[in-house]
């Protein structure tokens, strides 16, 4: 990172962060996002995934962001404060995440990709419960999971839904993924699995038409799948900054001592 990099601002809707920007801005030079060497980020993790997103989908320039946290948990956020930008940028401690590629068929035949830096899930439409069979590095694991839903998560979303739906949390350094049974009523007592990150996993629904079941990548929902694939998408990584004491590697591992 250069001495005095650009940097561009990207701030949510907010109220909270759209007065933050506004202090910033008197302050502060800022380039178009397009031209930044850096993105400053301000709102909540909801905010700083739609920012991912838009890197990953090419609606802005993939570069490291550095996210203050205006909106509400900000796990993926540092501290907000208005002093040392520059030098907090330049003593920032990058932290590169992978994202999820999911590929979804429907029942009309059509299939739409789309990445995910959390999780990717599938979950029932109705109030009759999905049955799902699920494969593994192309070979069969579960015949029919019979549950509410299913997800795959990467470690730096293995603390959100994944943790509230009983997963484990992964440290970053792990290079796993979990595989998370949403409510399972059979197999009762499967826990789910931790798989290495290469592992390609594949769902296909059973009854598809009387049980329809979605997809969703972080917050982007297909309905009425057929198939879903997910994988480690290695050629888009993208790169997060932090304050050196409020790493997100160290804050996922002291997740696991979390009790409020």
């Amino acid at each position: 990172m250069s001495e005095h990099p650009r940097i561009g601002l990207a701030v949510s809707r907010r109220a909270s962060a759209a007065a933050a920007g506004e202090t910033l801005r008197r302050r502060f030079d800022f380039v178009p996002l397009a031209e930044a060497d850096t993105v400053l980020a301000l709102g909540g993790d909801g905010f700083m995934l739609r920012t991912l997103h838009q890197m990953l989908e090419g609606e802005i320039p993939a570069r490291p962001v550095f996210g203050m946290n205006r909106g509400t948990h900000g796990f993926l956020m540092n501290e907000w404060r208005e002093n040392d930008l520059a030098a907090r940028i330049a003593a920032a401690k990058p932290i590169d995440i992978l994202p999820l590629m999911m590929a979804a068929r429907t029942l009309e035949g059509q299939v739409i990709t789309r990445p995910a830096i959390n999780e990717i899930s599938l979950l029932r439409e109705t109030g009759r419960t999905a049955k799902i069979a699920i494969e593994v590095a192309g070979r069969p694991a579960i015949d029919e999971l019979v549950c509410d839903g299913v997800m795959v998560a990467t470690p730096a979303g293995s603390t959100a839904y994944n943790l509230s739906a009983g997963g484990p949390i992964l440290p970053l350094s792990a290079n796993m993924l979990a595989l998370t049974p949403i409510s399972p009523f059979r197999p009762r007592r499967w826990p789910g699995a931790i798989l290495p990150e290469d592992t390609a996993v594949t769902f296909r629904v059973i009854d598809p038409e009387d049980r329809p079941v979605s997809a969703v990548a972080d917050q982007f929902e297909v309905r009425d799948v057929t198939e879903v694939t997910v994988s480690l998408d290695r050629k888009r990584p993208m790169t997060l900054l932090f304050d050196p004491d409020h790493a997100l590697d160290e804050r996922i591992a002291l997740e696991q001592f979390e009790t409020g």
